[in-house]
C-alpha cells in the first residue's frame, strides 16, 4: 500500500520546498509539479519525499482526519474488544 501525506508548503526554492505537517517540517521535492503551480500556504500530497499533487485545504483536512482514525483503529482505541 502506498501512502501520501497531506502537507502545507512553508517555503519554496524550486525544485525543493519546506513543508509542514503536525508541527514537523521536512524538505520535499517539487520535481513532479510544474514550477509555479504551488506557493507557500498551499497544501500538497507528499509521497516518498515528493509532492505529487496540489490539493485544497478542505481535502487535506479530510485526509488528516481519516489517517488519524486509521491510527486510532490500529491502536485499538474505540474498539469494544
Amino acid at each position: 500500500m502506498c501512502l501520501g501525506v497531506p502537507m502545507r508548503i512553508v517555503e519554496i526554492n524550486y525544485p525543493a520546498a519546506t513543508a509542514e505537517a503536525r508541527g514537523v517540517r521536512r524538505k520535499i521535492g517539487l520535481h513532479l509539479l510544474p514550477e509555479g503551480e504551488v506557493a507557500p500556504g498551499d497544501h500538497v500530497i507528499v509521497h516518498v519525499g515528493f509532492a505529487i499533487e496540489k490539493i485544497e485545504e478542505k481535502v487535506a483536512d479530510e485526509i488528516r482526519r481519516s489517517l488519524n482514525e486509521a491510527v486510532r483503529a490500529m491502536d485499538g482505541e474505540g474498539s469494544s474488544a
